[in-house]
C-alpha cells in the first residue's frame, strides 16, 4: 500500500470533480475545490472521517469493496480506477464478470440525468451503481456480496425481495428476469460465473426452475411496473434500458408514466434533499 501516493491521488481526484457532475448545487460559497470529502464520504457510502484518514495517508488498506464505491463517488475511468487499486496494494478488478464496476461513461450519463432515476446493471443484474434519485426510488442495491449481489437471485430466494412490486405483477417480473438471464446465458455460454449462477438458483428455487425449464428469452430494453414506495407510495414508472454494444452493462432509465406518479417522484426528491440538508 502506498499510503503517500493514494493520498495525493484522491486528494486531486476530488478537487478535480465539480459538485454538479454528480448530482450536487453548486452554490456560491463553496470554498473548496471540487467537491468536500463529507460529499465523498455520502457519495461512496462510508465515514468522513476515513476519507480525511485515506487523504491524510494514516488510514488502514481499504478493502476493494470500500475501493471500488470511491471509484464509483470519483467517476474514474477505468485506467484511474486501476491505479487506484494499486496504490491501495490490491489487484484490480478483471474487466469481465462479477467484481467490475461500471463503465465512466455511463457514470457520466447517471449524472447528466439528474432528478430521474437511473441504475447501471451488468448484464446478469448486478447493480454497478445507481444516481441519488435512484437510490431515493429503490434503495441502495450496491453493496450486496456473493449472490445476493445479482437481482434474479435476491427475488427468487429472498421474500423481502418481491415488497415492491405488487402481487399481480410479480409473475410477470419473475419471467422477465429469467428471460433476460437465458439471453445472457446464451451470450456467455461455458462462462461459468453464469452456468454457476444459474445451477445455484436452480438448486434454491422451485420457482425459478419451473421457469428456467420454459425456456423464455428475451433482453428487457422497455417496460411498464408499478413500485411500491415505502414512504411515498405507489408509483408507476417506465422503464427504458440502453444496452452497451457488447452488451455487458445496461443503463436503466425509470420516468413517472403520470402526473401522479410525477408528483410523488418530486415529493421523493425533496425528502432526499431535505435529509441531505440535516446530515450535514
Amino acid at each position: 500500500m502506498q499510503r503517500e501516493q493514494l493520498a495525493d491521488f484522491l486528494r486531486h481526484r476530488r478537487e478535480a470533480i465539480r459538485p454538479a457532475e454528480v448530482g450536487l448545487p453548486d452554490g456560491p460559497r463553496r470554498r473548496t475545490a471540487g467537491l468536500r470529502r463529507e460529499e465523498v464520504a455520502m457519495l461512496a457510502g462510508m465515514s468522513a472521517d476515513y476519507v480525511v484518514r485515506l487523504e491524510q495517508g494514516r488510514s488502514s488498506q481499504p478493502s476493494t469493496q470500500l475501493l471500488g464505491a470511491l471509484a464509483r463517488a470519483l467517476r474514474l475511468s477505468d485506467d484511474e480506477r486501476d491505479h487506484l487499486f494499486h496504490l491501495a496494494g490490491h489487484q484490480p478488478p478483471p474487466a469481465d464478470g462479477t467484481a467490475r464496476l461500471a463503465r465512466a461513461g455511463l457514470l457520466r450519463m447517471l449524472d447528466l440525468l439528474g432528478d430521474t432515476p437511473a441504475v447501471v446493471l451488468s448484464d446478469l443484474g448486478e447493480v454497478l451503481a445507481q444516481n441519488r434519485m435512484g437510490l431515493l426510488l429503490t434503495g441502495d442495491h450496491t453493496e450486496f456480496s456473493g449472490d445476493r449481489r445479482y437481482v434474479a437471485y435476491r427475488w427468487f430466494t429472498e421474500p423481502a425481495a418481491r415488497a415492491a412490486s405488487p402481487p399481480d405483477e410479480q409473475e410477470r417480473h419473475a419471467r422477465e428476469l429469467v428471460a433476460d438471464l437465458r439471453a445472457a446465458a446464451g451470450r456467455r455460454a461455458g462462462d461459468p460465473i453464469v452456468t454457476g449462477l444459474v445451477d445455484r438458483l436452480q438448486a434454491a428455487s422451485a420457482d425459478f426452475r419451473r421457469l428456467w425449464a420454459e425456456h423464455e428469452v428475451a433482453v428487457r430494453r422497455i417496460d411498464r411496473k408499478t413500485l411500491l414506495h415505502p414512504r411515498v407510495g405507489h408509483m408507476l414508472m417506465d422503464c427504458e434500458t440502453l444496452v452497451t454494444p457488447d452488451q455487458g452493462q445496461h443503463l436503466l432509465v425509470l420516468t413517472p408514466a403520470d402526473a401522479e406518479t410525477r408528483e410523488r417522484l418530486e415529493l421523493l426528491r425533496v425528502l432526499g434533499i431535505e435529509e441531505f440538508s440535516t446530515e450535514r
